[in-house]
C-alpha cells in the first residue's frame, strides 16, 4: 500500500446493501460500470456508469452496489492519505475559499478526468513508480476536482482512533494487544485507554472497524474465499468472520461469492 494514495478497483455481479459504511480516507470514485446508491434516511444519491462520486473522510452512508444495467458493477476508487491532502492544501493555496465537500459529491468523468485518474491509478499500482511520481499523479486528480469547485478538508491532527486504525490497518492479522499499541505510541497501556475513552472508542471497536472494513474491501475487490479473508483479517474461523460481518454490514461475506 502506497503510503501517499491507495488505488482500488471494486467489482461484482451481486447487488447488496452495505449498512452504515464510515469513510476512511478522503476518497473519489468512478463509476466504469452499473450504478452505485448513497441512501440516507432523508434521501440518496445515485451515481450511474460515467459518473464519479467524492466521498470525504467521516462521511457515512448505506452504499448499494447495483450490478444493473450492465450486469456487472466496477467502480475504480483513489483514497487520498491526510499527509496528501495536506500537501495539496499547502501547494495550492488558491483553492482555500472553495468551500469543503460535506457527505458527498458528484460530477462527469469527461475524457480530461478520465485520463487524469487513469495515470494516478497506473502510477499507484506500478511496482516501478517513484514515490515523487505517485504523489505527482495523485495531486493532479485533487487539482482537477478543485478546479471543478470540490476539494477536501484540511486534515488537521489525527485523533487517537484514527491513529490507532493506521497502525493496525497494514496487518490486521497481527495480535495486537493494548499493551503492544501503546508500546508504538511510547505511551502506556492505561494512558491509551483514557486517550480513546475521551474520544468514545476502545481498542477492540477500532480493531473490530479495521479488520471487518478490510474484510470488506477484500470481498469487493479480490478473488479470495471467504476463509482466506477471514484469516487475513485475523479471525481464528470462518464462522465467526461470517457471525461479526454481517452484524456490521447487514449481509453475509457469502454474498458476495456466488
Amino acid at each position: 500500500m502506497d503510503a501517499s494514495a491507495l488505488s482500488l478497483q471494486i467489482a461484482t455481479t451481486v447487488h447488496h446493501r452495505v449498512h452504515t459504511v464510515t469513510v476512511r480516507m478522503d476518497s473519489v470514485g468512478w463509476v466504469v460500470s452499473g450504478t452505485k446508491h448513497l441512501v440516507t434516511p432523508g434521501g440518496g444519491h445515485r451515481y450511474p456508469s460515467g459518473r464519479v462520486f467524492v466521498l470525504p473522510r467521516g462521511a457515512q452512508w448505506e452504499v448499494v452496489n447495483d450490478p444493473a444495467p450492465q450486469g456487472r458493477y466496477v467502480a475504480r476508487l483513489l483514497c487520498f492519505s491526510p499527509e496528501l491532502v495536506e500537501q495539496f492544501h499547502r501547494q495550492f493555496g488558491q483553492f482555500a475559499a472553495i468551500p469543503p465537500v460535506q457527505g458527498c459529491a458528484g460530477l462527469a468523468a469527461d475524457a480530461a478526468f478520465e485520463d487524469s485518474f487513469m495515470r494516478a491509478v497506473a502510477a499507484l499500482e506500478s511496482d516501478t513508480s517513484s514515490q515523487a511520481l505517485r504523489e505527482h499523479r495523485a495531486l493532479e486528480v485533487l487539482l482537477m476536482l478543485a478546479e471543478a469547485g470540490i476539494v477536501f478538508s484540511p486534515p488537521g491532527e489525527l485523533g487517537w482512533a484514527e491513529r490507532v486504525r493506521r497502525l493496525v490497518g497494514p496487518s490486521p492479522q497481527a495480535d495486537w494487544t493494548v499493551e503492544r499499541i501503546a508500546a508504538a505510541f511510547s505511551t502506556s497501556a492505561s494512558t491509551l485507554q483514557r486517550r480513546l475513552a475521551q474520544e468514545g472508542e476502545t481498542v477492540s471497536q477500532c480493531l473490530r472497524d479495521v479488520r471487518l472494513e478490510t474484510g470488506l474491501m477484500l470481498l469487493q475487490s479480490s478473488t479470495l474465499q471467504v476463509s482466506e479473508i477471514a484469516a487475513h483479517c485475523g479471525y481464528e474461523s470462518h464462522s465467526r468472520f461470517s457471525a461479526a460481518f454481517r452484524e456490521r454490514f447487514g449481509f453475509p461475506p457469502s454474498q458476495l461469492r456466488p
